[in-house]
């Protein structure tokens, strides 16, 4: 049907790939072919039996021009410099020679100038005008055609019309390069191939290149006997040539199927080869120049119509996909995180990408959308992705291809898009479609698309091309190109968006930052103002009591208590604000720290300060920390002091002390027995200035537990409490451990 690889001594069938198809050194028998230099004279030759006689004598090293009838000498000059690489032969002139009559056309291939003469079938040379009427029916009907399957049948029955030829197929390639016929004109002398498919060995991927060059290739005879190009013709770049030979494996599969000769047109969308006009005769059959010429117009008027039906299609598609994706953006705008905005309206999520399923793994948390695979599931694919190299979109319609455990997610999840959105986290948005079970005919089993011949070394194409059926399982329908693109298009809008928020944060970071320096400045500079007319107001008011308490009333003497004790209470206030504004500024030096000593250390300063009344310490093993000493000895002083402080109605007063070392951080806790709290309030517990109890009941500044949470958070840690009322409290904080 179509050219196979070149015959190979290697058993591999992937080294007929790298059969030299382009430089096969022969061409076929109803022409010559000429290889000339700049000049004009004859380097190489190769004379078909169908142009004996055409030039007398050997032509190597003798000027073309002179070796040809006179008039044709005229057209042969001046092709150095009219001739142009990479383009189709220019038909040059007809001649009627004593051999004969040919078509002479010619082209460029590097530094050489390759001039043929094909064997024209009669004496005159055919004129675009008998086949002009066909062509311009084929154009006017073209205009009324609707969708690329009329548009493939309309080409089958108007090529096969024009050209006699027992059979015309179009034949259309898939992504993975398989073929299937999708139109036929059959005159019945040949089998029906119409719906069936064909595997992409028969085409590979050097002849489906060339193919896209080479746009019409004729083969007038299977049986047919090469003629080689001489001297040494393999060096010949044959890519444009209208001679060129083919491969002997190729000829052979054509008389495997019957066909004793074929023509091909190329269907092209863009750059991409998108099939094959493909026609076959029983017989040996040569197709006239001016026939073949029409039948090549045709196929670029298909290949228009055909990127013009893609084109449409893909923008109509394109064009829904992008309303559905506009109001996702809108719905991610407008939420808190953009992943709420997307869950929030599963259905357009879904309808992005034609999907029947989704899933969203962020933040350590898996959410599932409609027709999804388990948790578990998703959870294990996204853990196999990002073991894969990192891609910002995977794409697969057949997840078991790719995965070796992806067949148990068939049922929900054989075809995948999932798109990475971080770069540091495994966060995805993924889709899925289920398997989808069909029956596909090829013609003949697409597993032996080669055999070993009796001689043991030479690979011969499969001989049956009987209808061959396949199940094809653990596939999903395939992914369009829009729903790929739109896809892509939503990954770019989410990494906007993080990117954005992240500037966002990052600058209001820094503003926050900033502010809480100028805080600490001021808080600092007035806490330090402030220290010195407190501690005047007392000195004066402790001189007043002294010196002038006699003539003062009881009412007066109050008063002035009150001032003293006010005073004292407010410089202490000012402490220990002063207090918690240097630990912002102070410099961590973390060193190892044995927490046992430091309590010993504490409770010793305690009873010195006045803490004797009846307490039962329990202090158990404690592991060392890595932390800056001075701060956690204020950690440690504070969290004793509180719970001296709320157990001193308590007889005995019961304080336990341990810790628990977990996952690289070591967890101490303090525990009393004391006045406890009502945990509903346990978020004001480490505020600044923020009380749980009335100061009649336990005096203090409330800054005491906002400087023990802003010593640990410096460190990394954290800090919490429960309690009870009545019952006693435990304070918990967590540091490295050393």
């Amino acid at each position: 049907m179509t050219e196979a690889p070149a015959v190979t001594t290697d058993l591999d069938v992937a080294a007929c790939e790298r059969e030299p198809i382009r430089v096969p050194g022969s061409i076929q028998p109803h022409g010559a072919l000429f290889v000339l230099d700049g000049a004009g004279v004859v380097r190489k030759a190769a004379i078909g039996a169908l142009a004996e006689g055409l030039v007398e004598g050997n032509p190597i090293g003798r000027d073309l021009a002179a070796l040809l009838p006179e008039d044709a000498r005229d057209t042969m000059k001046g092709l150095d410099a009219r001739l142009v690489a990479g383009r189709a032969p220019e038909h040059l002139c007809f001649l009627r020679t004593a051999a004969g009559a040919f078509h002479c056309v010619a082209h460029r291939s590097g530094a050489d100038i390759i001039v043929e003469l094909e064997r024209a079938l009669g004496d005159e040379p055919g004129s675009f005008d008998e086949v002009y009427p066909d062509v311009r029916a084929f154009l006017d009907t073209v205009q009324r055609t609707s969708g690329v399957q009329a548009l493939a049948d309309l080409a089958a029955r108007e090529v096969r019309r024009i050209t006699g030829l027992d059979r015309a197929l179009i034949y259309r390639f898939d992504a993975d390069w398989n073929g299937e016929v999708i139109a036929e004109d059959n005159g019945g002398r040949l089998p029906v191939y119409l719906d069936l498919r064909w595997p992409a060995s028969d085409i590979p991927a050097q002849a489906r290149d060339l193919y896209r060059l080479n746009r019409l290739r004729l083969i007038a005879d299977a049986h047919y006997e090469p003629a080689a190009i001489a001297p040494d013709g393999g060096e010949v770049d044959l890519t444009y040539s209208v001679l060129r030979s083919v491969s002997p494996v190729h000829l052979e599969y054509m008389r495997n199927m019957g066909t004793m000769a074929s023509m091909s047109i190329s269907l092209l969308s863009g750059d991409r080869l998108w099939g094959l006009i493909s026609c076959h005769h029983r017989d040996p059959i040569r197709v006239p120049y001016h026939v073949r010429a029409a039948c090549e117009f045709i196929g670029q008027v298909v290949s228009m119509q055909i990127a013009a039906h893609e084109a449409s299609a893909l923008a109509t598609r394109r064009d829904a996909l992008r309303s559905v994706q506009g109001g996702l953006l809108a719905h991610m705008a407008a939420a808190d995180h953009f992943i709420d905005g997307l869950l929030a309206h599963p259905q357009d999520l879904m309808a992005l990408t034609g999907a029947d399923g989704a899933a969203v793994v962020a933040g350590g948390r898996c959410t599932r959308l409609g027709e999804a695979p388990a948790e578990a599931d998703v959870l294990a694919l996204v853990d196999w992705l990002s073991d894969q190299d990192r891609e910002d979109v995977f794409v697969t319609d057949s997840l078991a291809a790719e995965w070796t455990e992806g067949e148990r997610l068939k049922d929900a999840g054989s075809g995948v898009i999932a798109l990475s959105i971080s770069q540091v986290h495994d966060s995805y948005l993924i889709w899925f479609r289920p398997e989808l079970v069909r029956t596909v005919s090829w013609g003949g089993d697409p597993a032996k698309c080669a055999e070993l011949g009796s001689d043991g070394l030479r690979l011969h194409p499969r001989k049956s091309f009987d209808i061959w059926q396949e199940t094809v399982q653990l596939h999903a329908r395939p992914w369009q190109q829009a729903e790929l693109d739109a896809a892509a298009e939503l990954r770019v809008a989410i990494v906007d968006i993080v990117l954005r928020r992240a500037e966002e944060m990052a600058a209001l970071s820094e503003r926050l930052a900033a502010i809480n320096k100028e805080l600490e400045a001021f808080s600092y500079s007035v806490s330090h103002d402030l220290r010195a007319p407190f501690r005047h107001i007392v000195g004066y008011a402790q001189l007043l009591k002294k010196f002038e308490g006699e003539r003062l009333s009881e009412r007066g003497e109050r008063y002035v208590e009150t001032i003293i004790e006010s005073a004292i209470s407010a410089g202490q206030l000012v402490d220990d604000l002063l207090s918690y504004s240097q630990m912002g500024r102070s410099t961590i030096t973390p060193v190892s720290i044995d927490v046992g000593a430091m309590i010993r250390e504490a409770r010793a300063h305690l009873t010195m300060e006045g803490d004797r009344h009846r307490i039962e310490w329990r202090v158990g093993d404690l592991a060392p920390v890595r932390a800056d000493p001075v701060m956690v000895r204020l950690v440690v002083q504070n969290l004793l002091e509180n719970a001296l402080k709320f157990s001193r109605e308590r007889e005995p007063a019961v304080i336990e002390i341990g810790s628990d070392p977990k996952e690289g951080d070591v967890i101490t806790w303090v525990r009393d027995n004391g006045a406890g709290f009502d945990m509903a309030y346990v978020d004001k517990l480490f505020g600044v200035f923020q009380r749980l109890h009335r100061e009649e009941e336990f005096e203090g500044t409330g800054i005491g537990l906002a400087n023990v949470k802003r010593i640990v958070e410096r460190h990394g840690g954290r800090v919490w409490a429960k309690g009870e009322p009545d019952k006693g409290a435990t304070f918990f904080f967590s540091l490295p451990a050393a």
